[in-house]
Formats: C-alpha cells, sequence, structure tokens
C-alpha cells in the first residue's frame, strides 16, 4: 500500500491586474508544506561530520558544553548512519575518521572528544573542509550528508577570505554534501556563517552563550534526522520575458523560460513561505499572461501519492490604470513582503551601524518604513511593522552592542528564511 503523503503548496498573488504600457511588479507568495513523516517511511541514513573549534577562545564551559552535545548527538544515531569528528584550532585533527554508528564506534568517539583541551588559532576552512572531506569519502546517494561546524571566532590562519570559502560551500553542495553553522558568542563574523550555510544548503545558528550550546546541536540533528524530502525545489514556468527575482534569501536560476528555487531538505510537516517579486513585460488590454508553480524533490516525495498536488496555475490580466489603482490586494502577501523588506533592511542596518555609519542605518530603516507605508493601508500587522520600524530608526542611529547587532541579525535571518526565533524549522501547527 502506498503511504499517504499529506504535502500542500499554496500560491497567492498580491494583486491579478498589470498595466499595459509599464513593466509592473507584482509579487508571489508560495508556501510549500512538506509530508509528515511516519511509521510506514523509513528515514533517510544520515552521514555526519561535527567540526568543533577548539582554539584558546573556546576554552572552560563552551569547549565543555560542545563535546558534550557531541556525545548526545551521536548517541542518537542508528548503526547505518555515519559519522566523524574533527576539531581545529591553527592545526586540525581527526578525532574520529568517519564510521558507522555502532555502539562500539560511538563510545570510542566519545572517549577521544572528553580529552580534546583548547588553544591555538582558528583555521576554520582547513578544519570545515577536513569534515566536508570525511562526509564526501562515503557520500550516501540514498541519504543526507552534511557538515556541522561550531566556532566562536574569526577565520584567521588558512584559507580566511568569506568568498573563497562560500564558493568552496556552493561547490560542495553541488557534490551532495550540506553544510549547518553554529556561531558562539560575539566574535564571530555571522555574514560569513550565514553565507556558509546559505551556500551550503544547511542553516545559521547564532549561540549567545555555552548553555545554549546544546540546544542549538541537538536541534540540528534531530531535524537532519526527520528528514523526509531532499532537494526539494520550486519550478516556475513562465514567458521568458518575464523577470522573477527571489526576495526571500533562496537560490535562484533561470534557464529559458524555467526559473528554480532551490529550498534544500525539508523536515517532517516544515512549512517554508517564499516571496517571489515579478516584472512583466509589456502587453495588450484584456489579454493574459501567466506562470505554472511545482514543486520537486530529489526523490519523487511530491509528486507521489494519492494527496500530491497538481502544478499550480496563476494569471494576470492586462487592465487600464484606472482599474490597476483600484483593484483589491491579497493582504496575507503584503503582510509577507512587508515582513522580509523590514528584515532585509535591519540586516543591513546592522552593517551600517557596526561600521559607524549610523545615519545611514537609519536611512537605511526609514527608506523601507517609506515603501511599506505606500501600501500598508489600515491594515493592523502592516502598521505594527511600520511602528517598529519607526522604533529602530532611533536604536540603529546610535552605538550597539555587538550582543545586540548578533540577535538582530540573527532574528532577521531567520524571518527571511522561514525559521523561529531559535532557528528551527516552522511546522504545520
Amino acid at each position: 500500500m502506498t503511504p499517504r503523503i499529506d504535502t500542500h503548496l499554496d500560491v497567492r498573488q498580491d494583486r491579478r491586474l498589470i498595466r499595459p504600457n509599464d513593466h509592473s511588479k507584482r509579487f508571489l507568495r508560495i508556501t510549500v508544506q512538506a509530508p509528515r513523516a511516519t511509521g510506514e517511511r523509513t528515514r533517510p541514513p544520515v552521514n555526519l561530520a561535527i567540526v568543533l573549534d577548539r582554539s584558546g577562545s573556546m576554552s572552560g564551559a563552551k569547549l565543555g558544553v560542545a563535546k558534550a552535545a557531541v556525545e548526545e548527538a551521536i548517541g542518537r544515531l542508528r548503526p547505518e548512519d555515519r559519522f566523524s569528528v574533527v576539531v581545529y584550532d591553527d592545526i586540525v585533527d581527526v578525532v574520529c575518521a568517519s564510521t558507522a554508528a555502532s555502539p562500539e564506534a560511538r563510545r570510542g568517539a566519545i572517549a577521544r572528544l572528553r580529552d580534546i583541551d583548547a588553544r591555538g588559532s582558528t583555521n576554520l576552512g582547513e578544519g570545515w573542509l577536513r569534515g566536508c572531506e570525511q562526509v564526501a569519502a562515503y557520500l550516501s546517494n540514498e541519504g543526507v550528508n552534511r557538515c556541522l561546524l561550531l566556532t566562536d571566532g574569526l577565520a584567521n590562519v588558512g584559507i580566511t577570505d568569506p568568498d573563497e570559502l562560500t564558493q568552496h560551500a556552493r561547490e560542495l553542495r553541488a557534490r551532495g554534501v550540506s553544510t549547518t553553522t553554529f556561531g558562539v558568542g560575539n566574535d564571530f563574523d555571522e555574514t560569513l556563517l550565514q553565507a556558509l550555510a546559505d551556500a551550503g544548503g544547511g542553516h545559521f545558528y547564532y549561540i549567545a552563550d555555552a548553555p545554549q550550546i546544546r540546544d542549538a546541536i541537538t536541534s540540528e540533528v534531530g531535524e537532519t534526522l526527520e528528514t523526509v524530502a531532499r532537494d526539494v525545489a520550486l519550478e516556475i514556468t513562465a514567458r521568458d520575458t518575464l523577470r522573477i527575482d527571489a526576495i526571500s534569501p533562496y537560490r535562484l536560476t533561470t534557464s529559458g523560460n524555467r526559473t528554480t528555487v532551490a529550498l534544500g531538505d525539508m523536515v517532517s510537516e516544515q512549512v517554508v513561505e517564499v516571496v517571489l517579486r515579478l516584472s512583466f513585460p509589456y502587453g495588450e488590454i484584456g489579454h493574459d499572461t501567466g506562470a505554472i508553480v511545482g514543486v520537486t524533490d530529489r526523490d519523487g516525495v511530491f509528486v507521489s501519492g494519492a494527496t500530491a498536488r497538481e502544478p499550480v496555475r496563476v494569471t494576470w490580466t492586462y487592465a487600464d490604470d484606472r482599474s490597476n489603482d483600484t483593484q483589491p490586494r491579497d493582504r496575507d502577501v503584503d503582510r509577507a513582503v512587508a515582513r522580509l523588506f523590514a528584515a532585509r533592511a535591519r540586516q543591513e542596518a546592522v552593517r551600517l551601524n557596526r561600521a559607524g555609519d549610523f545615519e545611514g542605518a537609519r536611512r537605511a530603516l526609514g527608506a523601507t518604513r517609506k515603501r511599506i507605508e505606500g501600501y500598508a493601508g489600515d491594515d493592523p500587522e502592516i502598521r505594527a511593522v511600520l511602528g517598529t520600524l519607526a522604533e529602530e530608526q532611533v536604536v540603529y542611529a546610535a552605538p550597539m552592542a555587538e550582543a545586540s547587532r548578533k540577535e538582530a541579525y540573527y532574528a532577521s535571518a531567520n524571518a527571511l528564511r522561514c525559521r523561529d526565533v531559535q532557528g528551527r524549522s516552522v511546522r504545520r501547527i
């Protein structure tokens, strides 16, 4: 009997009319819900590398809690899974080479890990790449292959260029190895760790202090063990004269009349919301144009089963200016667009505040506030976004503590990627 697959694809437009003599901008909000994991469906095996920063700044509670979290994480693996453990400062050591997660292997890795002490500098690049090598050596075509990288500092030895590191993450992802990053404290580079996670098809977690390390690592490993669909992607088919941009920070590629938005792996009942901006070509009044939106994944989860959704067709109609000006709006889409633009503005304001450009940070938030004001009307949720932006203009126009900047960046990063305040996947309620 074919297991029941409860998947959902919802596509909503902010407006349905477009102008014939202007490159009208319209938004699509696309929501994808993953199927629920059931006992009838065997989860894919996992192939993990856990890479720990053991530089001097990790001494004390941070390294102790991190090692305990690794012990707990590998204790959840099954014999058909694989794991490896790598530690680094200016020297990289493979504590446990990739091995099947037998009880004996887990006990041996834990015993060796307990002897690791903090020391030295931070060769983040080589430590991370060594972990990825462990994963790649036993790449599973049927499973989830992921490297987990934890650090509390800056890459100051070996490869230190953010663009080079991000390119490595992108290439590794193309080979099937994903990367999740964890930044601890106030001295790491959150833009680098977020870029590695985005390019690497994984997730980024900000950990304010040592006690939170366990929760972040166990949460990520737990989600990895609940993966139900790998390499999920949206496919939008439309005229090649229709320009499509992603407001949400997912990788978008276009070839001819097909645009693909990569969502990565999805876990049981996870909900992902994507907002796209479309720029339309000129047309004739009364004529329609449209797009077809579908969802795919590596294993066909989203296209099989009795309840799998067919691709959704959406249409727009060319109409005169008066009809465009008076047409109704979908307020749910407007709210999603406002939240995303506000989150993007906050991240830019964080960057400017850190650089000492306090007036620039205030202007960045103000410009977005003005933009949202243009369609806010009397909608209470959008008015609340505007009120928060107004308050933040004052906050960001003065020096901020580094912890406050990191918290603001992380909150915005999660909002942009449809993750909760702890960085976890949003699930169906």
